[in-house]
């Protein structure tokens, strides 16, 4: 059993690594530790919208760099990970009923769960998404912005099992979307970036941690 202390010694690890040492690179064995925690990582539905794209190529890395404004984790880092939003299998009838049938369930019940979750991508999402984020989405931007508030949950999950075995990471949002999409060539009617993470050993020492009381964020209800 993980002991919580260590959990939490975890958590004080991690941090957003501004830096990271190009010549100490995160093993095979390592890395692919971190990609199992993102593939076993819940999404709703159960649909695991995401797509990872692993760049280890540096003059890959050096060409995504200037669409990333410029930051010094994108080409120093051991393993850049791009993660994609799978907005075209969510809408694919033939993948939602993949995903549903591994349930073991009857042939008439796998359908009535592919039709209300076409139902609720199609209506219920995107009524909430318009309601309460941006009345002008699309329907194609909505399906997009439900798809990329997956990818955070695996990140999350990456990036924090990276701290318990000693990787530093960062979680890059500053890039201009299109660019990277283009320098990677990516078939955005398919997939869209939605989130870039960088794996590597920091440089530098860190810096203290800043948060709020847990008092000033939390209110216990009995």
């Amino acid at each position: 059993m993980i002991k919580k202390q260590d959990i939490l010694e975890a958590y004080n690890f991690r941090h957003a690594c501004k830096i990271f040492d190009k010549d100490k690179k995160i093993s095979e064995e390592d890395f692919d530790f971190l990609l199992e925690t993102a593939r076993l990582s819940p999404s709703s539905f159960g649909m695991e919208p995401w797509r990872y794209l692993v760049i280890t190529n540096q003059e890959l890395k050096e060409k995504i760099k200037p669409s990333c404004w410029n930051q010094d984790q994108i080409d120093t880092c051991s393993h850049l990970v791009v993660i994609l939003a799978d907005t075209k299998a969510v809408q694919d009838e033939e993948y939602i009923k993949k995903m549903f049938s591994r349930r073991g369930l009857n042939e008439d019940d796998t359908k009535n769960y592919v039709q209300k979750f076409k139902e609720y991508l199609k209506d219920k999402m995107m009524n909430f998404v318009t309601r309460y984020f941006y009345k002008k989405f699309t329907e194609d931007r909505a399906i997009y912005e439900w798809c990329s508030r997956q990818t955070y949950i695996a990140a999350a999950n990456m990036t924090t099992s990276a701290a318990m075995i000693g990787i530093d990471s960062c979680f890059i949002e500053g890039f201009e979307k299109e660019k990277v999409e283009e320098t990677l060539e990516l078939d955005t009617s398919k997939e869209e970036l939605a989130l870039i993470l960088t794996f590597g050993y920091r440089v530098n020492g860190q810096k203290p941690k800043y948060r709020l009381n847990i008092d000033e964020i939390v209110t216990k209800i009995d």
